[in-house]
């Protein structure tokens, strides 16, 4: 098979999204949330907005989620932005922040202006723009080596943009674990918000659903299986690999399909998901956990398997 056709067929496998309980959550508070508003907006009801805060550790596909549940509005008109969405620059003061807003939404600043001008700026386009969520990716970063003081002023403006009189903005919020600790120093703004959580994967749990994902994508490259691959041990051992987190998992599972077709096809085996760890990781055999008896010891986050 020809490095054009494998790239062609990682780009389908790419495209796959898995509809994951957490995403189904997702999905179904946005929608009624999204509902709400418009009803609100035909009877002329002004109330506080909600928000949604998406929490997850990296690699836990929290991000992919997002992109996906706004899929339907990136085609929006540019006048017409209902959901707007950036991740949270660095550094994450407030006035830059309101500065990227401003960009993203099609108004970059030609000169300095105080943080209190820019967010009030900020307000004023998106109400222009009829935007009625705001999405902010990496939101932990907002209160990341920010003072007690600073970190209420980002409540603040927060609580300001989903309480606004004239144009209230739902807020949906996805980062680290450390946004938990973010909504929870003001009461006032932790109960405007619903969690979803993107738990990590458990091998006691999850056994069934890894395997058919691994199963199903191959199948979707038109590859078979092999049976090594339908038992609970290999299952422990791609978890563990992925750090117990479902979109490194569809990582290493394309990846390793990728080894696969390049080597010629056949059959998918744990030898292919071997090479995507070596890969990925530069590590030798004695620290791949699909090599070890001991998996459990290694360090998958880490280069060379955290060694030297």
């Amino acid at each position: 098979m020809t490095n054009g056709t494998v790239a062609d067929k990682i780009i389908k496998l790419n495209e796959i999204f898995g509809e994951t309980p957490s995403y189904l959550a997702l999905e179904r508070l946005f929608r009624e949330m999204h509902e709400q508003r418009y009803a609100e907006l035909k009877a002329g009801v002004i109330n506080e907005a909600r928000g949604i805060a998406l929490i997850g550790a990296s690699g836990s596909g929290k991000t992919t989620a997002v992109q996906e549940l706004l899929r339907p509005f990136s085609a929006s008109p540019a006048l017409n932005r209902e959901v707007l969405s950036f991740p949270v620059p660095s550094p994450a003061s407030l006035k830059f922040v309101g500065q990227t807003g401003l960009r993203a939404i099609g108004y970059p600043l030609r000169q300095d202006r105080t943080s209190q001008i820019v967010w009030d700026m900020f307000r004023d386009h998106l109400r222009a723009h009829k935007t009625i969520f705001l999405h902010l990716d990496e939101a932990q970063d907002l209160s990341l080596n920010q003072t007690p003081r600073e970190t209420q002023s980002v409540i603040n403006t927060l609580k300001s943009l989903m309480q606004n009189q004239e144009w209230p903005v739902g807020l949906i919020l996805s980062g680290m674990p450390a946004l938990k600790d973010m909504l929870n120093h003001d009461p006032q703004l932790a109960r405007r918000f619903s969690p979803i959580m993107f738990p990590s994967l458990n091998a006691m749990r999850d056994t069934d659903q890894v395997l058919s994902t691994v199963d199903h994508y191959a199948d979707v490259a038109q590859i078979t299986t092999a049976s090594e691959l339908f038992i609970d041990s290999f299952a422990a051992r791609l978890i563990h690999a992925a750090d117990g987190e479902y979109g490194l998992l569809i990582e290493y599972t394309i990846a390793a399909i990728g080894n696969n077709l390049r080597l010629g096809g056949g059959e998918l085996g744990i030898v292919n998901f071997k090479n995507a760890f070596a890969q990925k990781t530069g590590c030798m055999d004695g620290m791949n956990p699909f090599v070890v008896d001991d998996f459990e010891r290694i360090e998958c986050r880490k280069l060379l398997g955290g060694g030297e």
